[in-house]
């Protein structure tokens, strides 16, 4: 239990029924863990940003969100592992999930013991795959929990939203983006006809890539993509 703690291990959890929130804290702090919990998405999210959890376990049915969209938000800015909670028992969501990047789900009703043994089998399986976490494309390589990129070796200085960007068109290569949505994703509001916001930090953005600026490409009409071909 002493090398939980001393390995600052955190787990988020963004569920709105107390009693099943209430019920994870006690069995994920009894094994060591550090507890953080949101009864509604856009604080789960805020607390992500904030806290950068070591696990989510996320419900899909959220008061103010569809979990869908929290899991694609939190996608935007991290890589962390995350668990779905749901109660239904569609395939399809289920798919869907793990399309979106969940690292595993439960189903409603579950054994929280068995939810616990779940979470250590991801984290086991993720701390192992962690230096591989690394987004590469090309010669530009990009670390997101350090918040670092490298073009060909050398380090590049991107502002905390050029790096923010760079991070969603790489999680989501060959897709491509309109600037509505890239404005929501990244910069955290509604697409209110200032789309020059967009094209003023990819502009930037490709400036500081150097040669490897092509990557990103202009998809006309719409917005940007990241070709995955490179």
């Amino acid at each position: 239990m002493k090398a939980r703690e001393d390995q600052k291990e955190i787990i988020l959890i963004i569920e709105d029924d107390p009693s099943i929130s209430e019920l994870l804290q006690l069995y994920l702090s009894r094994e060591g863990y550090s507890v953080l919990s949101a009864g509604q998405g856009e604080a789960g999210i805020e607390l992500a940003k904030a806290r950068r959890p070591t696990l989510v376990i996320l419900d899909l049915m959220l008061p103010d969100r569809l979990g869908f969209d929290v899991l694609k938000s939190i996608r935007a800015f991290s890589l962390v592992p995350l668990i779905i909670l749901t109660a239904k028992d569609a395939e399809q969501d289920k798919i869907l999930g793990l399309e979106l990047g969940a690292d595993d789900y439960m189903t409603k009703p579950f054994s929280p013991g068995k939810l616990v043994a779940r979470a250590r089998a991801v984290l086991r399986r993720t701390a192992s795959q962690a230096e591989n976490s690394v987004l590469i494309l090309g010669e530009v390589e990009l670390r997101p929990e350090e918040r670092k990129v490298r073009v060909a070796g050398e380090p590049v200085d991107l502002t905390p939203k050029e790096f923010d960007l760079l991070t969603y068109l790489l999680l989501n290569r060959g897709l491509a983006l309109a600037r509505e949505r890239l404005l929501e994703e990244v910069w955290g509001y509604s697409f209110y006809g200032d789309a020059r916001t967009v094209d003023v930090h990819i502009g930037q953005l490709r400036k500081k890539l150097g040669d490897w600026g092509h990557i990103i490409q202009t998809v006309w009409g719409l917005g940007y993509r990241v070709d995955p071909g490179i």
